[in-house]
C-alpha cells in the first residue's frame, strides 16, 4: 500500500480512524534510514468535521471538510489539487444511523421528513458529490488494470433490498440503497470517461462505534468486530481489486452482496 496518496473520508470516526492509522504506520515502516529523499513517499489525507484531531505524523494531512456542503468537499479536494495534483485511493467512512434527537424508524409512523432527508444528505447524496470534485485527482493518479484507482464507500448490508427480510430501519436502509445505485452509476460512467478507476461499496461487518452503539445487543457473540479489524479488512480488500470489479458491492471480507 506504499507510494500512495489517501484520502479518508471521516477520519476521526471508528473505522476512518483506524485507516488513518494504520495507513500511517505501514509507511513508515516502509520507510528506511538510508533513503531520505524518498522519505513518506505515502501521504494521507484525513477530514474532520468540527476539531482537528490530535493524532498527528509527517505524512498525515488533516482537512476540515463537511459532506453536506459542497463547497466544503469542493475546498478540500482544492487543497490536494495544490499539495499533491493528484489522489490514488478515495474511501469515504461518514455515515448516518441516528442522531440524538432520532433513531431508525421501526415502522412507517415514525418517518420523519428532516431525518428521512438528512440520512439521504449523508449517506447517499455526499458520495456523489465527493466524486463530482474528486474526479480531476483521480484522473492524474497512477493506476492501471490490475493496480486501479479506488474510489470507495461504506454502504450496509441492510442496503440489499434482496436481503431485507426484517423491514424496519426506513431511512437507514433507503438512504443506503441509494448510494449502491448512485456508486453502481458512476462505475458506468466512469468505466467510459475515466479508466482503470474502481468504484466499490463496502459492507464493513457490524463494528463497535458510536454508529451501532445503541443496536449491539442484538449482535451475535463473534460478529462485532474492532474498527481496527474492520479497517484491516476492507484495506487488504481493496488492495486485491482490480478495475474489472469496478461497480462491485462486497463485504469485509471480499465476499459479493446481492444487490
Amino acid at each position: 500500500m506504499n507510494n500512495k496518496t489517501y484520502l479518508i473520508i471521516g477520519g476521526t470516526g471508528g473505522i476512518g480512524q483506524a485507516m488513518v492509522k494504520q495507513l500511517v504506520q505501514e509507511s513508515a515502516a516502509d520507510q528506511t534510514d538510508g533513503a531520505s529523499a524518498k522519505r513518506h513517499s505515502t501521504q494521507v489525507f484525513a477530514t474532520y468535521h468540527r476539531s482537528e484531531p490530535n493524532f498527528e505524523a509527517e505524512n498525515l494531512h488533516w482537512l476540515p471538510m463537511n459532506i453536506s456542503d459542497e463547497d466544503s468537499i469542493q475546498k478540500a479536494a482544492d487543497t490536494i489539487k495544490q499539495t499533491m495534483g493528484h489522489v490514488d485511493w478515495v474511501i469515504n467512512c461518514v455515515g448516518l444511523l441516528h442522531t440524538k434527537t432520532a433513531q431508525p424508524e421501526k415502522a412507517l409512523r415514525q418517518i420523519e421528513t428532516a431525518f428521512f432527508l438528512q440520512n439521504m444528505q449523508i449517506n447517499a447524496l455526499a458520495s456523489l458529490l465527493i466524486a463530482k470534485h474528486i474526479k480531476p485527482l483521480l484522473a492524474k493518479a497512477k493506476r492501471s488494470a490490475s493496480h486501479p484507482a479506488i474510489f470507495a464507500t461504506i454502504s450496509a448490508r441492510v442496503g440489499s433490498i434482496t436481503d431485507n427480510q426484517l423491514g424496519g430501519w426506513y431511512s437507514y436502509r433507503m438512504s443506503k440503497a441509494a448510494l449502491n445505485m448512485g456508486m453502481k452509476n458512476l462505475s458506468i460512467e466512469w468505466g467510459r470517461s475515466l479508466k482503470e478507476v474502481c468504484v466499490v461499496v463496502m459492507q464493513p461487518g457490524t463494528v463497535n462505534t458510536q454508529l451501532s452503539a445503541p443496536f449491539q445487543g442484538n449482535v451475535a457473540e463473534g460478529h462485532l468486530f474492532s474498527p481496527v479489524y474492520s479497517a484491516e479488512c476492507l484495506l487488504e480488500v481493496l488492495s486485491g481489486m482490480t478495475a474489472a470489479q469496478s461497480g462491485s458491492f462486497v463485504d469485509w471480507a471480499g465476499e459479493s452482496i446481492p444487490w
